[in-house]
């Protein structure tokens, strides 16, 4: 039991979200590596939502509600950290949820679809398409989902799959906390953001957009510049952490 009063109180209930899930069968054991690097980001970040990514939470927002055939894509960290804001960002913006993973096994991807199950959301996962250009299993899909989508919210991206989905003309939204990956810098929107805050604050802002005019959303997407995003992130941690020099 970790005492709500610990200063590290949500980092460790979401690194115990994470084992638990390995547990469970739905994360896998790699996930675990790949959320400590993630977390070590977010500690330069200053653990908290900056103003760049709001921008980039809006437009992201805006890019869903104005797709035809909008999916979000799950691995097994994001079914265990956020299960219950995929179900309510998806309904928010009428977008259809997938099961998409790297470490691929049929077994892993009912598991995963079981314990999505369990929140009320029915993820696609029928594993019966592939994405033309990608050697890793990231290209096994569903042929009602990320097949035929046009934008797809990848959270937790790898970098491949990212640059596959660009050449078959699909907008892609990323949530990455590295600023420099091959992700980030290839996403059309990249929100340099944990997960745990980043989808629960789309939900808002879907809320708040849902009614706005298609012509107001496009303009939202037209002023914005992901590349000037991922300028402020970087100087948001050079910031941070000279905040933080100043202080030792």
């Amino acid at each position: 039991m970790i005492p709500k009063d610990h200063p590290r109180y949500e980092s460790l209930v979401t690194r115990e979200k994470l084992v638990e899930g390995v547990k469970l069968g739905v994360t896998a054991l790699q996930g675990l590596i790949a959320h400590g690097r993630g977390e070590a980001f977010d500690y330069i970040l200053g653990e908290k939502t900056r103003e760049f990514a709001l921008k980039a939470e809006k437009a992201a927002v805006a890019a869903l509600l104005l797709a035809k055939h909008p999916v979000i894509s799950v691995n097994g960290n994001v079914a265990v950290l956020v299960p219950k804001e995929i179900k309510e960002l998806a309904e928010e913006v009428n977008a259809k949820v997938e099961i998409n993973v790297f470490h691929f096994s049929k077994e892993r991807v009912k598991k995963i679809a079981e314990y999505l199950s369990s929140f009320g959301i029915n993820a696609l996962h029928a594993c019966d398409a592939e994405l033309k250009g990608l050697s890793s299993a990231r290209r096994i899909v569903d042929s009602k989902g990320i097949l035929i989508a046009d934008v797809v919210l990848v959270p937790l991206e790898d970098g491949d799959r990212c640059e596959i989905l660009k050449k078959h003309r699909k907008k892609v939204i990323a949530i990455d906390l590295n600023p420099l990956s091959r992700t980030a810098r290839m996403a059309d929107i990249t929100i340099v953001d944990n997960v745990i805050r980043a989808v629960p604050k789309m939900v808002e802002i879907a809320r708040e957009m849902k009614n706005t005019s298609k012509e107001e959303l496009k303009k939202i997407l037209e002023e914005y510049d992901n590349k000037e995003v991922l300028r402020e992130a970087v100087n948001g941690i050079i910031e941070y952490l000279e905040t933080v020099k100043k202080s030792l």
